[in-house]
């Protein structure tokens, strides 16, 4: 399939894994700080702003998945060690604090979607992602964000087996270390869709770079 069919701005949405002020961002703090340095690092954000920007000249959505829990922990199982660390502050991303917001420089407009999970590392399974992109036509998602890792993998395995096309946004997401996200990007990725840089999607969408 050509390029620009896959990614046509009809049915192609950017979905954006955890890009939240106390995940990565402003109010990281503690022993998941590493993640806001390696974004800040990578120079993530901004591509990111340039590529949410393109895509609203063309009428593509950005969803926000992020992670935000109950204030009383209601509906979140604490089963691996990323959960158990994540539940040691009890007031860690509860839902409608400064902690669970979207960066502000990722800040959605009005056509824009927050999509919120409150279990699990990846954004599909048990919520109400694929009803979302559903409803929108969706066919082809462009994912980016944090972690190659985790979240990025769960999410891309999981859209393909319910039938999405999937782009991974190599300049807009990061791995940890960086060497080893780039052998994700190698040996995981490749295998289940394309990676692309943000200017190749903008170009691809016919948007200045």
């Amino acid at each position: 399939m050509q390029l620009r069919d896959l990614i046509n701005p009809a049915h192609t949405a950017i979905v954006l894994s955890e890009m939240q002020r106390a995940i990565c961002g402003d109010l990281a703090v503690g022993p998941t700080s590493f993640l806001a340095d390696a974004v800040k690092e990578a120079g993530v954000v901004p591509r990111l702003r340039r590529l949410m920007d393109g895509g609203h000249e063309v009428g593509v959505r950005t969803v926000h998945a992020t992670l935000q829990f109950n204030a009383n922990r209601a509906g979140t199982k604490i089963n691996s060690p990323m959960m158990a660390l994540t539940m040691k502050d009890p007031d860690y991303l509860v839902i409608g604090s400064d902690q669970a917001e979207v960066l502000p420089e990722l800040a959605p407009s009005f056509e824009d979607v927050v999509h919120r999970r409150i279990h699990g590392m990846s954004a599909f399974n048990g919520t109400e992602l694929d009803a979302i992109l559903r409803s929108m036509d969706i066919k082809t998602i462009l994912i980016g964000g944090i972690s190659l890792n985790e979240a990025i993998i769960g999410m891309a395995i999981e859209a393909v087996n319910i039938g999405y096309s999937i782009c991974i946004i190599r300049d807009g997401s990061v791995g940890i270390p960086a060497s080893f996200g780039e052998d994700m990007l190698k040996h995981c990725f490749a295998p289940l869709g394309k990676i692309l840089t943000v200017d190749e999607i903008l170009q691809t969408w016919g948007v200045s770079a």
